[in-house]
Order: structure tokens, then C-alpha cells, then sequence
């Protein structure tokens, strides 16, 4: 398998290439590219990849420019810091979306699904295009929790829920009326859960309601200090690559 690494940060791409060549050693590396240009001129050369892995955005913008530049006809998955562009990623021959930091574990799993749909393939002449979207597209919007709490289980809405944070290592739900439930489900797949016009990380901690959110203030190194309307066990901090992200998707209402 050729595989093809897009990825602006050295340091996230040198990290991705060791978990690679750890879980997948007969893979070969036939490229790193930082930027939109450099990708589209080696695609649009000789370079074939079986698979990329692509971060979202490069040095030089967003990577859905390079599907607009050249045909690219390999799976993808899209490694990236943001949350907002998964609809676009499964359009662009997206097969997996991880969140970063991601873990060996999230590459395992992205090398999985590539695995299932090869095998997909080559088991029908004749595809079913419903099964096929069903493993790609992913599944709809969760509208509320199963929780346990005091022996017993309960159901908690996603519209009654402030925010999701991660406290002593375990995923917790905190609602507007400040009752608070443990979950089993890790802050990075609730992400991909529930809704995220409804939701924004704003850091690796904390997952907010749009509404839970109170006021926004500028913060030391260009960072935005969020303010709730209930308090927080920390002070929300979201950083400055971070920041205009947030803001558009405050002002998309």
C-alpha cells in the first residue's frame, strides 16, 4: 500500500508516519507535502496513492482546494484540529475523520474502515449504494444520553445539556440545571455525535452548547476566554488558531 501524507506540522506528520510504519510495516511513505500547491503538483504528476492521510488546513488553505485542482480517486482520511468539516471531508473521498491529537488507536481504526471497504468491493460485482453511504456517511445526529445515576437510568436531551467535559480522566455531561451525569462514550466520539452546529470543542476539554454560552472576552496571546451561563470547573480558553473558527461559527445562526 502507497500511502501519501498531507500535513502542514512536521512534528503531527513525523508522529503520524511512526504510528504508520508501526501498525501498518509493509506500507510504503511516497510522500510528504505542507501545502495545497505542493500537493496538487505531485498529484498531478506520476503519484499514485492506495491512500492519504490529509489535514484539513494546510499552510496555504483549506485542502478541499486540491479536489478542485486534480482527481483523486484514493480513500482519504482527514486528520485535523477542527470539528466543523466533516460534512465536506465524506464528500471528498473522506472514509475517516479524526480529531487531533488522535492515538494509535484512531489509526488503527481509520486503516480498519479502509480494510472493510476494500473488502466491500471485491466480494460485489454489484455494490448496494445504501450499505456502501451507510459505512461512509456517518450516522445521525444523537438527540439525547442513556445515563445512570442513583440505580437508575434516565435519558438526558442534548438541548438540556450545557456542556460535555472531561473530568478525572472519564467523559461527564453538565446540564443547565446543574445536574451532572457520568458517560461512557470518550469527549471525541460524543463530538462526532451530536450536532455540530449545536456544539463546539473548544478545547480538549470541553464540548459547549451554543446556548449555554454567555458572553466571549479577548484573552492574553490572542486567545478568547468563553464565559457560560452556569460556571465552569476551568476557565475556557480557546486558542488563537482556534479563535476565528469559533467566531464563525457563533455568527452562523
Amino acid at each position: 500500500m502507497n500511502i501519501l501524507i498531507i500535513e502542514d506540522e512536521l512534528r503531527t506528520a513525523k508522529s503520524l508516519q511512526n504510528l504508520i510504519v508501526e501498525i501498518k510495516p509493509a506500507a510504503k511513505l511516497i510522500g510528504h507535502f505542507q501545502s495545497v500547491e505542493e500537493s496538487v503538483t505531485a498529484l498531478s504528476a506520476d503519484l499514485k496513492p492506495d491512500l492519504i492521510f490529509m489535514d484539513i488546513q494546510l499552510a496555504d488553505g483549506l485542502c478541499f482546494e486540491i479536489f478542485k485542482s486534480v482527481k483523486i480517486t484514493c480513500p482519504v482520511v482527514f486528520c485535523t484540529a477542527y470539528d466543523e468539516y466533516s460534512l465536506d471531508a465524506f464528500k471528498s473521498n473522506g472514509v475517516d475523520y479524526i480529531l487531533k491529537p488522535f492515538s494509535k488507536a484512531d489509526i488503527e481504526n481509520a486503516f480498519k474502515k479502509v480494510d472493510e471497504l476494500k473488502n466491500f468491493f471485491q466480494q460485489k460485482t454489484s455494490p448496494d449504494i445504501e450499505e456502501l453511504l451507510a459505512r461512509l456517511i456517518p450516522a445521525a445526529e444523537k438527540t439525547s444520553f442513556l445515563v445512570f445515576k442513583n440505580q437508575k437510568y434516565t435519558t438526558v436531551h442534548v438541548d438540556q445539556i450545557a456542556f460535555f467535559y472531561i473530568r478525572n480522566d472519564s467523559t461527564s455531561i453538565m446540564c443547565f440545571d446543574q445536574q451532572e451525569f457520568a458517560l461512557s462514550q470518550s469527549l471525541d466520539q460524543i463530538t462526532h455525535l451530536v450536532s455540530s452546529k449545536q456544539f463546539f470543542r473548544v478545547n480538549r476539554q470541553y464540548l459547549v452548547n451554543f446556548k449555554a454560552i454567555k458572553e466571549i472576552e479577548h484573552y492574553f496571546l490572542r486567545k478568547l476566554y468563553v464565559k457560560l451561563v452556569i460556571e465552569t470547573p476551568d476557565k475556557l480558553l480557546i486558542n488563537k488558531e482556534k479563535s476565528n473558527n469559533f467566531l464563525s461559527w457563533m455568527a452562523d445562526r
